[in-house]
């Protein structure tokens, strides 16, 4: 039997270190797996990290980044960049991931090609279609161009039964996220380690992370000044701050924090640092999904600075709280975690929920049971 041929199409970093394990995984059998890596570029520099980092090459790079870039060039770009390449590559397989723009007009290229998708870290929701925006719009589009559902937890599942997706088309693998941090994990030396408790001193660490449009104005704001509230009550406490590329973010985070001598305003860390300044955090602060998934198997508590997210697993687990862009219960829930040492093992204790790095393998299985 020929090889099955798979194509990877991914154009941010949080896609490519999602699909990077899969890929990794599906190069190493090269006798069951014909592997292409398509990058549209959405993200250019990020993404170019992560790709050496994990040691992939692109088969196609359709370098769709432009300065200014609307939501509307990206998805033009992509859907006619992608469908082109469709017209001559026939793969047996469109593997996409999670909720970019990428993701859906890549999905929507497919099917236009009448090739069948399998999307990866499908069924996540918010039930709210404008936040996050334009990713939930993004992933109830792709759902329904999707021949096989790749659903991370049981939840992610059942919110796909709920929308009439055929169960038998659903296939549960946990969340390859993890299988990228365990490999991230595995490669840094000295190796990360992973605390149970805080300790007093100047170790302790805040990681603090935002971007999202939702938090652009007024909302990150009020998270900047929490940040500052929470140097004052606490002098060992030191914040480290990975600025992300937008003018937007940039234009509020730098006024407020930028002058603090306790605060590292760095520029966007690639992912293997990141994932050390994780490991070297005492308490996580973020917008980020990937976080929220990651910070569980580090024993990292995390506060989730939006107002809903479409990971309530680690909600639901124990391992995150949700204080979305509120000063005083940012401030509160902080405070209380830096204070007692039993809430705060209780948080860094938990069971990751979304999986034990075992996802790759199980999603190229589904590929071969469902082709």
């Amino acid at each position: 039997m020929a090889p099955l041929k798979l194509a990877f199409v991914f154009g941010t970093r949080p896609e490519a270190i999602k699909l990077a394990p899969i890929i990794v995984a599906a190069q190493a059998r090269p006798a069951e797996f014909d592997v292409e890596v398509i990058s549209t570029g959405q993200h250019r520099e990020m993404l170019d990290q992560m790709l050496e980092w994990f040691e992939i090459d692109a088969t196609v790079d359709l370098a769709v980044m432009r300065p200014d870039q609307t939501i509307t060039f990206i998805t033009s770009a992509v859907l006619g960049g992608v469908g082109a390449h469709f017209e001559n590559s026939r793969p047996d397989w469109v593997i996409v991931h999670g909720d970019t723009t990428t993701t859906f007009a890549a999905a929507l290229a497919a099917f236009y090609q009448r090739l069948p998708v399998a999307h990866v870290e499908a069924g996540l929701r918010t039930g709210d279609i404008y936040s996050p925006y334009p990713e939930e719009m993004n992933r109830l589009l792709t759902t329904r161009l999707t021949s096989l559902h790749l659903a991370p937890t049981g939840a992610a599942r059942s919110n796909l039964l709920a929308e009439g997706v055929p169960a038998d088309r659903i296939v549960v693998t946990g969340n390859p996220g993890i299988d990228a941090l365990m490999l991230t994990l595995a490669k840094l030396t000295p190796p990360a380690g992973r605390p149970a408790r805080p300790e007093p001193g100047p170790a302790r660490n805040l990681l603090v992370t935002m971007h999202r449009r939702e938090n652009h104005g007024a909302p990150m704001g009020g998270i900047c000044r929490a940040v500052l509230d929470l140097l004052d009550r606490y002098p060992d406490l030191t914040v480290t701050l990975p600025l992300h590329l937008s003018p937007r973010v940039r234009e509020i985070v730098l006024p407020l924090l930028g002058e603090h001598p306790r605060v590292d305003l760095c520029e966007p860390l690639a992912y293997p640092q990141f994932v050390a300044a994780m490991a070297r955090a005492t308490l996580i602060l973020s917008d980020s999904g990937g976080v929220q998934e990651e910070a569980p198997s580090m024993g990292k508590p995390v506060l989730v600075l939006r107002e809903m997210t479409e990971r309530p697993e680690a909600v639901a687990a124990g391992a995150a709280v949700i204080v979305g862009a509120d000063r005083e219960l940012i401030v509160s829930v902080a405070a209380r975690l830096l204070d007692d040492r039993d809430a705060y093992a209780q948080m860094a204790t938990v069971v990751n929920p979304f999986g034990d790095g075992t996802a790759a393998q199980q999603i190229l299985a589904a590929l071969v049971d469902h082709r």
